[in-house]
């Protein structure tokens, strides 16, 4: 159980993150609340953090993954 919570916040984080940096959401949102100054910096907030979201991914994939191995082995 939780590997699916763990891997179900990084696939949602992933998302998140990724609809934040590849779309103009984010300009619009910051753009109509009055805090278009805080675009120019963004990058270096967005990219490390849909690294980390992929890498928290990968890991809980690689967690669940050894789980279900041993289990067969065992059982």
């Amino acid at each position: 159980m939780r590997e699916r919570k763990l891997l179900g916040f990084g696939i949602g984080g992933t998302a998140v993150t990724a609809v934040c940096c590849f779309t103009p959401a984010l300009v619009i949102l910051l753009g109509g609340l009055g805090l278009s100054a805080w675009l120019a910096w963004m990058d270096y907030v967005l990219f490390p953090l849909l690294a980390a979201f992929i890498a928290l991914t990968l890991f809980a994939l690689m967690r669940s993954r050894r789980k279900t191995k041993a289990e067969y082995r065992d059982g």
